[in-house]
């Protein structure tokens, strides 16, 4: 069984008296342990799919299931709990805390699990020993590299102990360097079994994926295999 299946997906949003299709009959399937770029310009559908993806908005037709569970006709409350035992998120501006401290922030995804505390300190300093910041366990964003931050981003992500990830631009905010290190884990933590599901612009980030596939206007134009290049 995939761990991710869209099927026919329609997105439909109203301008005054126009309707723009940002997604027109989507479809595919990505398996546990894969590592999949979605690639395409501005206004390809590309985010609207990664927000159904992650359960953060719903089709207007079609059906997408994750994890063998239909998300469509699930209210906002049970979309929230799928959300937070199924999947990590990882954004393009790192959405940490500002006055948390790197601990903090990585701990919150076990708060809203209602993990008790006891457990979350360990599980949090765990999570940012993987991603090499266990000597940042004190320090808020802003005594942080964007390097450094977005670790502790994916940190958070890898808290839950979900089975998949979904980053949406994870490297726009950092130079190449620092790409290349957030890039280099992305890869490792897949190699470890995570399902990765990654939105970005740059053809060098999308060469760490085996699979990338392409939108273009509302619609899948490419769906292309290949081993990455790590």
């Amino acid at each position: 069984m995939s761990l991710i299946e869209a099927r026919g997906i329609v997105k439909v949003y109203q301008t005054g008296d126009v309707g723009l299709r940002a997604l027109d009959g989507v479809s595919f399937a990505i398996e546990r342990g894969e590592f999949v770029s979605i690639m395409g310009h501005s206004g390809s559908g590309k985010s609207t799919m990664m927000n159904i993806l992650g359960c953060l908005d719903v089709p207007d037709e079609g059906e997408y299931e994750l994890d063998g569970r239909s998300v469509g006709g699930l209210s906002g409350d049970d979309r929230a709990r799928i959300r937070n035992t199924t999947i990590g998120f990882v954004f393009q501006g790192f959405n940490l805390l500002p006055r948390a401290t790197a601990l903090e922030n990585v701990e919150l995804p076990l708060v809203y699990a209602r993990v008790p505390a006891r457990e979350r300190r360990p599980r949090a300093l765990a999570a940012l020993e993987r991603v090499g910041l266990s000597e940042r366990t004190s320090h808020r964003p802003n005594q942080l590299s964007g390097g450094q931050q977005q670790r502790v981003a994916i940190a958070r992500a890898l808290v839950g102990e979900t089975p998949l990830i979904l980053a949406d631009e994870p490297t726009g905010n950092l130079d190449t360097a620092t790409s290349t290190e957030i890039m280099e884990l992305f890869t490792s933590l897949n190699r470890a079994d995570k399902t990765i599901v990654l939105v970005t612009h740059e053809p060098d980030v999308a060469a760490y994926s085996s699979r990338t596939i392409r939108f273009q206007d509302g619609r899948v134009i490419a769906d292309e295999r290949g081993a990455s290049r790590v």
